[in-house]
């Protein structure tokens, strides 16, 4: 007489039991997916467009930011006048004591000129020599989207009146002020 093992005594129960598992459907499942792309198509522009408002958000504080770090640069290098470069305004605190070509007024990530799908730029800058000393004494920051419609749908613009104005169609022909 042979002995049955406990794996064959098992297998045994289970097949005289028959199989009471189930799992799901194929159609189930078909209907979880469907509702679930449902769901996503909804849910993924709203996303897009709180990611652009975002973008433009930070766009507009940063456009601030380089126009106060202008003020504090001329006023700490009257010579020069204004900075007419963003790396000019940046720096590496680690390098030591700020100077006119590194003045560490603002962060290094922003004198790079790209941040949060925008690109950020010092132009028109207005030039008048004193003393054999050229120095600056008009500017404009522009901040454009790197792709227009995904990274931001607007372009903003200050000057050293420190008035930030944008451009509806995303580029640097800023006539609306911003309310």
């Amino acid at each position: 007489m042979k002995t049955m093992t406990v794996l064959e005594r098992h297998a045994a129960r289970l097949l005289a039991e028959g199989s009471t598992e189930e799992g799901f459907t194929l159609i189930e499942l078909l209907i979880v997916m469907s509702v679930m792309l449902i769901l996503m198509t909804l849910a993924v522009p709203q996303l897009l467009k709180l990611r652009k408002q975002a973008n433009e958000t930070s766009a507009v504080q940063s456009v601030r930011t380089i126009g106060q770090a202008q003020l504090q640069y001329n006023s700490a290098y009257p010579a020069n006048g204004f900075s007419c470069s963003l790396t000019t305004l940046g720096g590496d605190p680690k390098a030591g004591a700020p100077t006119a070509q590194a003045s560490q007024l603002i962060a290094p990530d922003l004198s790079t000129g790209q941040k949060a799908g925008y690109t950020f730029a010092i132009t028109n800058c207005t030039k008048v020599t004193v003393n054999n000393q050229d120095m600056y004494t008009s500017y404009e920051i522009t901040a454009v989207p790197q792709s227009i419609g995904k990274s931001g749908d607007r372009g903003f613009c200050s000057d050293e009146n420190n008035t930030i104005r944008y451009d509806p169609a995303g580029g640097t022909n800023c006539t609306q002020p911003i309310q």
